[in-house]
């Protein structure tokens, strides 16, 4: 129905606003002249704003000229079009100004008053402050008041002899991503880091919903399916005198939709077993060890998960600046086949400051991670937060900067054509162009445009064409 259709009522509204304004020119008739526009017949501060707000609306004022000279018989080039527009429209401005200052004169001699100075000059000291200090106000907002907590959906971690198949591989998902409380992280585990500072200073930035506890159970949930030669590699390795390196990997996955710049945060550390931690696997691996044999600092127990792709050790929360410690043992086991299966076993040497475990898994194998995740900005806010603090200075602060500097900078080289007393003669002089214009008078329109060409190259004559009345 039509009363029920919002867009079709005010289309009808304006096409009888339309016809209505149609009407009414045919019957008073279509102007014989046109010299300028409705904003610039009166020169007030009400025209002078319009007539600003006008110009500044982006393309409209240019693509206004170039119309105009497409549709208007003009011996004038497209150059001379929009220089004669530009000159008027200075004018115009000017006019206004001088109107102004004779109506609202102000005495010789007298100081600005303070409400002027405080009014004015404050709102714009205050205005500039605001400007610099922008991108700092504005990340400190985001992570303060209007930040939205991202908390980890999946939260993986995973072992590495060698650079081979991976040893042990788990996840922790929904029930083993665990929440702490306010008394939990304000008491006991801030209290274990009473007399770190570097820590406490750390831990202030971060509100107790921003942490996770993942829960990984010790059993890897893969089988160690390694192949003959693979296996006989490793051992050849761990009795060598080189180097062998074991890698532990992480991999946290968040709500892209929230905010983050991606959804899996990942990292990994690399780390060398000593001659003593060597021996011990290697007698592990070809069963003569069943005992677990401890892999000391490669755990790194509290990670960052900040909203881009990496997730980093938090550094500060380390005692002594050391990782936790891990045990590794192999399982094996024969199906029906008499086929041997074999799983790595992954044990943490310390519990967590923060129990999170149920009383009856309370001494079960397995590792916790504490995820501390960055707030992100809402989706409102994310078109500028993902700017940072350094893309919102080089984008935002030095681009208004540099528009600014041109209010405080160059402004003696405009003297000559801004401290105009009386522009009169010369709003006059535009006023008949575009009269000789109208009638077509074309050879005068040229004369008259060269004559308001060479008053603007001759200071002299300029001074003279412009000279307050009062003073002559």
């Amino acid at each position: 129905r039509f009363n029920e259709n919002t867009v079709a009522k005010l289309w009808y509204f304006i096409k009888c606003i339309y016809f209505g304004l149609s009407a009414y020119q045919i019957r008073c008739g279509y102007p014989t002249r046109v010299l300028g526009n409705c904003i610039t017949k009166s020169y007030n501060y009400t025209n002078l704003f319009l007539f600003q707000g006008f110009r500044l609306i982006p393309f409209l004022s240019e693509l206004r000229a170039v119309m105009d000279w497409v549709w208007t018989d003009t011996s004038l080039s497209l150059s001379s079009w929009i220089c004669m527009e530009d000159i008027y429209a200075h004018i115009f401005v000017l006019k206004c100004w001088r109107e102004s200052e004779r109506r609202y004169p102000q005495p010789r001699g007298q100081a600005k008053k303070p409400v002027v100075k405080y009014g004015m000059g404050g709102m714009i000291v205050m205005l500039l402050i605001c400007i610099i200090w922008f991108p700092l106000l504005f990340m400190s907002l985001i992570k303060s008041v209007v930040g939205v907590v991202n908390r980890p959906l999946d939260v993986s971690f995973s072992i590495t002899l060698a650079g081979f198949q991976p040893i042990f591989t788990m996840s922790a998902q929904q029930n083993q991503l665990r929440e702490v409380s306010k008394h939990d992280i304000h008491g006991t585990f801030m209290r274990s880091y009473q007399s770190y500072p570097e820590a406490m200073q750390w831990l202030e930035y971060y509100m107790p919903e921003d942490l996770t506890i993942a829960e990984l159970e010790g059993s890897s949930n893969s089988l160690w399916t390694i192949s003959p030669p693979s296996r006989t590699n490793i051992m050849e390795m761990l009795s060598s005198k080189e180097q062998f390196p074991i890698t532990v990997a992480w991999s946290i996955q968040r709500n892209l939709t929230l905010g983050a710049k991606a959804e899996f945060a990942t990292g990994k550390k690399v780390t060398f077993l000593d001659d003593a931690t060597k021996l011990e696997l290697s007698l592990l691996l070809n069963g003569t060890r069943r005992d677990r044999v401890v892999i000391k600092h490669v755990f790194p127990r509290y990670l960052r998960a900040p909203s881009d792709s990496e997730a980093k050790p938090i550094e500060q929360l380390y005692k002594e600046k050391v990782y936790m410690s891990i045990t590794l043992a192999l399982e094996r086991s024969h199906n029906n086949s008499t086929e041997v299966q074999e799983w790595w076993i992954v044990n943490q040497t310390e519990p967590g400051q923060i129990n999170v475990r149920r009383p009856k898994h309370l001494y079960d194998a397995g590792l916790e991670l504490y995820v501390f995740s960055d707030q992100v900005s809402p989706p409102s806010l994310g078109f500028l937060a993902g700017y940072g603090i350094m893309g919102l200075y080089a984008s935002v602060v030095l681009v208004i900067g540099k528009f600014v500097r041109e209010f405080f900078s160059g402004v003696s080289h405009t003297i000559m054509f801004e401290e105009l007393p009386n522009v009169d003669r010369i709003l006059k002089l535009c006023t008949d162009i575009f009269l000789v214009r109208e009638t077509g008078e074309l050879e005068l329109e040229e004369d008259l445009y060269a004559k308001l060409i060479f008053l603007y190259r001759s200071p002299e004559t300029m001074i003279k064409w412009t000279r307050d009345q009062k003073t002559k």
